[in-house]
């Protein structure tokens, strides 16, 4: 599982990289021929992260109701954030794969709720749900790096 984690955590250097350099209205702009930001999917890879992981395992998420109410999968851009907003997200970004390492390695996920996701993979255990979603975090690497170049 370590190489899971490192992955994860690897991934999310990646898109703070893409960040560096970009202004509050760059990450809030919608291309044409995209349906959602670059701020979405950040705040997105947070929420996701933590529904796969602690909402399926019947765990309190880590990250504010608010955040996944408005970024959670089928949501659509609707919140523009302040520097200190984002900040905050890209905090956890940054902070929650060591969280989930930590939390992983205690023995908290003791129960999981099956998922079918919407690429018809069944996720089953925490384990399924941590590679899993370094799959997603990859897709939308891509999709950060795509909407940038088109800025």
């Amino acid at each position: 599982m370590k190489t899971q984690f490192d992955v994860l955590r690897k991934s999310r250097e990646l898109v703070t990289k893409e960040l560096e350099g970009l202004t509050l209205n760059q990450i809030h702009e919608i291309p044409n021929g995209f349906k959602n930001n670059i701020a979405w999917n950040v705040a997105h890879l947070v929420v996701t992260q933590q529904l796969l992981h602690y909402k399926l395992s019947g765990l309190d998420c880590l990250c504010p109701d608010e955040l996944i109410e408005t970024h959670k999968k089928g949501t659509v851009p609707t919140k523009t954030f302040t520097e200190e907003e984002f900040d905050e997200v890209k905090e956890l970004l940054i902070g929650l794969p060591d969280t989930l390492q930590e939390d992983y390695e205690a023995g908290i996920f003791e129960t999981y709720n099956e998922y079918p996701t919407s690429t018809g993979f069944v996720l089953d255990s925490i384990e399924s749900a941590i590679a899993f979603n370094n799959f997603h975090e990859g897709i939308h690497y891509g999709i950060i790096r795509s909407i940038k170049k088109h800025l």
